[in-house]
């Protein structure tokens, strides 16, 4: 079974369309980059995915279901903006997630702050940007989810950060499970990915295996995004 299928799916704001018709099947095992520029409706599938909010018509399933409090169970999901309270330590965060998430390992968590240097009573006011966003990703790869929307992971971070940051993603999210990365960075995430789904005016333009998809065009995702999208 798709860990993630939508059919038909629609999103539309008054005569304004966000996204039409979009028919995507996602497996499990998979890292998938969602790949589109600012404004093609990225943001707007990953939210539907999660319940944040409801299509026009046509469904996204999750493991079979529609987006509900069992399926916020198996989604892991990173939003693009820090969501985190400033007057919060780090420690903090680590038993909110384990509160709140059954499949939350905090010996992974705890792991992976050590290796950035960062100190669970550290306050989150005193973090940069770049650290908090940091946090937040820990926060979501150390749950065993089924399926991670991750929207912008690496969009405000240094470029110093990021292979860190993709090597996380890789080796904590457990692997009968898929990932989902959406940005317009696509130089930077090209290696990591499995397949990965164009999305163009809130139309699914591509989907396709990066082998596939190198083999048919000869060019890299990175080359072939940028004739696509003209960038």
């Amino acid at each position: 079974m798709a860990i993630l299928d939508c059919r038909n799916l629609k999103k539309s704001y008054g005569v304004k369309s966000a996204l039409s018709n979009v028919n995507l099947s996602i497996e499990p095992g998979r890292i998938v980059g969602l790949l589109g520029p600012n404004g093609s409706g990225k943001s707007t599938l990953i939210k539907i995915c999660t319940g944040l909010l409801t299509p026009s018509s046509g469904e996204a399933l999750i493991d079979g279901m529609s987006p509900s409090p069992e399926t916020k169970a198996v989604v892991s999901y990173l939003p693009e903006n820090t969501y985190l309270n400033n007057w919060m330590k780090v420690s903090h965060m680590l038993s909110f997630f384990q509160d709140f998430y059954a499949d939350f390992n905090v010996a992974k968590a705890k792991e992976m702050l050590k290796n950035l240097s960062i100190d669970e009573k550290d306050s989150l006011k005193s973090l940069s940007k770049g650290t908090k966003e940091k946090v937040q990703l820990i926060l979501v790869m150390a749950r065993e989810a089924k399926l991670y929307l991750l929207d912008e992971p690496i969009g405000g971070v240094d470029p110093a950060a990021r292979d860190y940051i993709l090597s996380t993603i890789i080796k904590n999210y457990n692997p009968d499970a898929s990932v989902i990365i959406s940005t317009h960075l696509i130089h930077d995430i090209e290696q990591v990915l499995d397949d990965v789904v164009f999305i163009k005016d809130g139309e699914i333009s591509l989907s396709s295996t990066v082998d596939d998809l190198r083999e048919k065009h000869g060019v890299s995702v990175d080359a072939h995004f940028r004739e696509v999208f003209r960038c």
